[in-house]
């Protein structure tokens, strides 16, 4: 039996080009080696018996006229997605982030239900685990929680998955001890201050996730100008590069933030956009913004995911003010737009458009999705993950990260991920017009310590004014 696609799924699907295959892609560490045997029966029971899509294929309509269907892979075998490989020698994080970006530009293969997992021997002392899901599968924000569903909050715990009323509670979804864990996540967003990284109001989600939303958000992406050329922006190559920080101890960043009268978010973001001003005026090529796409959820998070999970998602818009030269007035600007996305309908981006991109022929949709995708240079996400540690087929998750495709012509990935009192940033660009992306981490890590420096005078002078409310002062004309 087969079931029809739905039209924003079949947008995803259909989006992949060479130069940007639209795949969700995540990377788990241990510091210690994972059970294959007891890998394979969570992956079995906690994957693919529990949600369709992942024993299933995608069968094009005749003629290539009208949408997808999902059909049982009748030469299903799990074998043929779990793989198990080496990490080449020295075995460190250049080389899992060089397999990374080699696995990035591999296309899935279309005759098998569309997802990999790597089981990746000889990173350091302990392993790896990369997986690739295609974003005609979920979106994101979705996979986030089915991946931690993967997981246990004890090392002894048994594989069956947990019962299907725990599966969605909380931003990522069901571990183990259903209702205790589903607690734990719903509140790990609040506390940490990282629940959503724009995180719209209430009115806000209910007017993206309905119909009244689509014509305003099509009139806002049409009209809105292209973002401003850059080094980040131009022909993309079938190449890609990522990379990823060291974790940093959340509670410090939330030092940071207290003291300066601003959040986790706030900082975080400000330490990407400072990083990205070093990078653009080391290579002349300093604008006074940049613009960034931000997917925030649509599921109500205390329902359990349906099993066929699929793509639900709002997007907003976030400019980065990286003409700011000073680190505080930097701050300060990222703070104000943040609060501002928080009410302005005008940042609202319909996902109904994808439903209606799915149904047009592939040609025209790829026009569509280029225009679209001259609004922005990069795609911004960020997964506030579980405040205590996780085992995966009972060894102990060391860090995790992770990235939706940059879709069309957009060459830049940037994610923020938390977990077990611990923070990780990722980049993935393009390889032509970002050769050196662990220059932009390198940076980042600076600006880190830059407001940390800038916190430590705050603490110092009560008096001071908070980074919040300094004036930002900009080395060149803001791009309108």
């Amino acid at each position: 039996m087969s079931a029809r696609m739905r039209n924003a799924d079949s947008a995803w699907l259909h989006m992949d080009r060479p130069t940007n295959l639209m795949v969700v892609n995540s990377v788990l560490w241990f510091d210690e080696p994972v059970d294959l045997e007891r890998s394979r029966e969570v992956l079995r029971v906690r994957l693919v018996e529990r949600f369709p899509r992942f024993h299933q294929r995608v069968v094009e309509p005749r003629l290539g006229i009208g949408v997808p269907s999902w059909e049982e892979d009748p030469n299903f075998d799990l074998d043929r997605h779990i793989h198990h490989i080496a990490l080449p020698a020295p075995g460190d994080k250049a080389a899992l982030e060089k397999l990374v970006s080699d696995l990035m530009v591999t296309p899935l293969d279309r005759s098998k239900p569309l997802w990999d997992a790597y089981l990746v021997d000889g990173y350091g002392s302990g392993m790896a685990m990369i997986s690739r899901i295609h974003h005609c599968i979920a979106d994101g924000i979705a996979l986030s929680r089915v991946l931690f569903s993967l997981t246990d909050t004890q090392p002894d715990a048994g594989i069956a998955p947990p019962r299907d009323d725990a599966v969605g509670r909380g931003l990522l979804g069901s571990i183990a001890a259903p209702v205790k864990a589903g607690v734990q996540l719903a509140e790990a967003g609040l506390h940490e201050g990282i629940e959503i990284l724009a995180h719209p109001t209430a009115e806000l989600t209910a007017l993206a996730a309905s119909g009244s939303a689509e014509a305003r958000a099509l009139a806002k992406l049409l009209l809105t100008a292209s973002d401003a050329k850059t080094v980040f922006s131009g022909k993309l190559g079938v190449a890609r590069r990522v990379t990823w920080s060291e974790r940093m101890p959340l509670e410090d960043i939330k030092a940071i933030g207290h003291a300066t009268g601003t959040t986790v978010n706030d900082v975080l973001v400000a330490s990407m956009t400072g990083a990205l001003h070093r990078y653009l005026s080391g290579r002349d090529s300093l604008v006074g913004e940049i613009r960034t796409m931000v997917p925030f959820n649509l599921r109500q998070l205390d329902k359990p995911l349906p099993r066929e999970l699929g793509n639900h998602f709002g997007l907003v818009y976030l400019t980065l003010p990286v003409g700011i030269a000073d680190t505080a007035g930097r701050l300060a600007e990222v703070h104000r737009r943040m609060e501002a996305i928080k009410h302005s309908p005008e940042s609202v981006l319909s996902y109904g458009i994808l439903e209606v991109l799915g149904l047009t022929p592939p040609q025209i949709e790829q026009r569509l999705l280029d225009i679209f995708a001259q609004k922005t240079t990069a795609v911004m996400t960020n997964v506030p993950g579980p405040r205590e540690p996780l085992y995966f087929a009972g060894t102990k998750l060391a860090g995790v990260i992770g990235w939706v495709p940059a879709a069309g012509t957009i060459g830049m990935g940037m994610s923020i991920f938390s977990y077990d009192g611990g923070v990780t940033v990722g980049f993935q660009v393009d390889a032509g017009l970002v050769p050196d992306p662990e220059a932009i981490i390198a940076d980042f890590e600076r600006e880190v310590a830059a407001l940390d420096k800038l916190a430590t005078r705050h603490r110092t002078k009560p008096r001071a004014r908070s980074a919040a409310q300094a004036r930002p002062r900009s080395s060149i004309k803001t791009a309108r």
